[in-house]
């Protein structure tokens, strides 16, 4: 029985340590007070579930350092990005470990297989809701973010932004710095209809309040805004997070921070942000050997000409406003970008 106490003790400890992550993350992280309950519960049924078998004997049988699988590493174990990729990892190895542990019990204990059988079942449900929760921490990888600001816009406002949808863009952002916050709300609501009809993400510049008011996907923070540890704490897990960078030790500051994305720029020289230095191509260069999990939005006085340079060192987002804004045909501008960032 040296064998299989041995798989018992690893997998107890495994899936106890995998259920504590999971607890934490719906504590702290989502604040549910349902789903830590939950988490709780499981563990102590794991406890209580061994509580018959010898301690002293499970305490024996564990040899860490004649483990040959401590050695043994997944290309992906180390690869966290965000708290949902967290959530999953950990459900995954609690469950995995849950499945392990039945199976050793059979040939032990059935009675006691049955109880780690039915902890099992219930974490499946919690594992998922509690990803389900947390899928607002990690935005997909966008093509093409355009910043929706009236007064460049050579067409209604809200005509351009559906017209950008309708050309393929996956994000809008509204940056309005001049308007009150009755207004932005108002803008923000119309952008949130239209881009949940399009399947894309809604942006706010700027306005933690305005974003969480109109069911936004997320707020974009400058280096002068809210810092992202203050915006999460308001936040949670409700909205993700992006940030301006203009250079590596900002970005190394905002993904610390826990940045759901960042801005990477200036690329080029820009009318709307002049006043900004150029970091250039060989910033984002830096920026994706650097953070290759976070996703990011080059920006900068891009266009169709330059995305494709951009698309060449690896690049596979960009945020625009006044290619798209100013164009004749918002639509086409997009499918132009989308299309030289393919073939990048």
């Amino acid at each position: 029985m040296s064998a299989t106490l041995r798989i018992i003790d690893a997998n107890r400890n495994r899936a106890l340590e995998a259920l504590r992550v999971l607890e934490d993350l719906a504590r702290f992280s989502v604040g549910d007070r349902a789903l830590t309950e939950g988490f709780k519960a499981a563990r102590h049924g794991v406890v209580q579930a061994l509580a018959g078998l010898d301690a002293s004997q499970l305490l024996a049988s564990r040899d860490a350092n004649g483990d040959v699988g401590t050695t043994i590493t997944g290309a992906a174990e180390q690869d966290r990005p965000n708290l949902h990729a967290l959530a999953l990892a950990n459900g995954s190895r609690a469950t995995e470990a849950l499945r392990s542990l039945e199976e050793s019990l059979k040939l032990h204990d059935a009675v006691v297989a049955t109880r780690i059988e039915r902890v099992r079942y219930r974490t499946y449900d919690l594992a998922r809701d509690l990803a389900l929760r947390l899928a607002g921490s990690a935005p997909r990888q966008w093509t093409v973010c355009v910043i929706v600001t009236e007064s460049m816009c050579t067409m209604p406002w809200l005509h351009v932004a559906k017209a950008a949808l309708d050309g393929g863009a996956d994000c809008l952002q509204l940056r309005e710095k001049e308007l009150d916050g009755g207004e932005l709300l108002a803008r923000g609501a119309a952008l949130r209809e239209l881009t949940r009809a399009a399947g894309a993400s809604l942006v706010i510049n700027d306005r933690i309040d305005v974003a969480l008011a109109c069911h936004a996907d997320g707020v974009h923070l400058g280096q002068s805004d809210l810092p992202i540890a203050a915006a999460r704490a308001i936040a949670g897990s409700t909205l993700f997070i992006g940030a301006s960078t203009h250079g590596p030790d900002e970005a190394a500051e905002s993904v610390t921070a826990g940045a759901s994305y960042c801005g990477v720029g200036c690329m080029y020289p820009s009318t709307t942000k002049a006043a900004l230095p150029i970091a250039g191509p060989a910033y984002l260069v830096r920026f994706l050997a650097e953070h290759p999990n976070t996703p990011h939005l080059a920006i900068g006085g891009i266009d169709e000409h330059n995305a494709r340079e951009l698309a060449g060192l690896g690049c596979r987002g960009v945020a625009v406003s006044r290619s798209v804004l100013a164009a004749s045909d918002p639509a086409v501008a997009v499918r132009r970008l989308r299309g030289a960032l393919a073939r990048g």
